[in-house]
């Protein structure tokens, strides 16, 4: 959806001049016959600053999903939670929430630095099972200067859960996501030492459920990306002497980096043998350079 434009105000009505939504939003709705249904939608439930019962219901949530996309559009879809109120209510039309200790990777947030569009839902599986979509501009902004800005926030006293930064969204839509597909959910009683926030501990973090982390050796070495003030010459230079390098291991031995699949840090490493495969992970020198 798209945000809102204001017109001016008559008396303490504020007019709409433009529908919600996106083009292509509309475009669907004309070929499936859902134009008027939707209308309906967008002038009962679409609005453009949370009022008071969608306030109380950000302050009660533990958790929220998070949609962000790069400037080419590539998107990434993440979860955040914390103890009830972290997803902060600064005002009716501003929300702030902290960035923990995560992986390190920062996809959000660099994705916030190229786009700052964001779409957050929040769905209460618990008690009154309904969601809310806030669709809105993100910014990151440094602890001490939320801080002085808004000094009554709390600062958590659980290292995991001390913020690194901040993300401020603008509000620009609110509207609620409807209850009838959201199951319910109940709390179970707390298990050991509750929830290891921050933690770096490989098992308690997920350990390589998916397998991923197994077959990072038969993926290879990344390559140098492309330098801004390198040519191509440059960077295919750099890229052959990386594969040089991966050539000389045989996949899946022990080359002092760590098990992380690739060229050791430092380390001379194992070199091939007569009989070993070459180098076959995710780049070689057939691919285009």
């Amino acid at each position: 959806m798209s945000t809102f434009e204001h017109a001016g105000q008559q008396g303490a009505t504020t007019l709409r001049t433009t529908r919600p939504g996106s083009d292509g939003e509309h475009l669907v709705q004309q070929r499936m016959g859902t134009t008027e249904r939707a209308d309906r939608f967008y002038a009962d439930q679409v609005l453009d600053r949370l009022n008071p019962r969608m306030r109380e219901f950000v302050n009660r949530q533990e958790m929220f999903f998070l949609a962000t996309a790069d400037r080419h559009g590539a998107c990434d879809n993440t979860f955040r939670a914390g103890p009830p109120g972290f997803l902060h209510v600064l005002d009716d039309a501003t929300l702030a929430y902290p960035e923990y200790r995560g992986n390190g990777v920062h996809a959000s947030l660099g994705n916030i630095e190229e786009n700052p569009q964001v779409g957050i839902l929040m769905v209460d599986f618990l008690r009154d099972r309904i969601g809310l979509h806030v669709n809105g501009r993100a910014r990151s902004v440094a602890d001490d200067e939320m801080r002085r800005a808004h000094p009554w926030l709390p600062a958590d006293q659980v290292p995991g859960r001390r913020a690194l930064v901040w993300v401020v969204i603008t509000v620009e839509e609110a509207y609620i996501h409807c209850a009838k597909h959201i199951p319910h959910f109940q709390k179970v009683p707390a298990r050991g030492h509750g929830r290891p926030w921050g933690t770096d501990d490989f098992k308690r973090k997920g350990g390589d459920f998916f397998g991923a982390a197994s077959e990072a050796p038969e993926r290879g070495p990344f390559l140098p990306p492309p330098r801004p003030d390198a040519d191509a010459a440059t960077w295919r230079a750099e890229a052959e002497r990386v594969l040089a390098k991966a050539e000389r291991y045989a996949p899946g031995e022990d080359t002092g980096g760590g098990g992380g699949g690739g060229t050791g840090s430092g380390g001379a490493g194992a070199e091939s043998t007569a009989g070993t495969p070459p180098f076959s992970g995710w780049f070689s020198r057939s691919a285009s350079v």
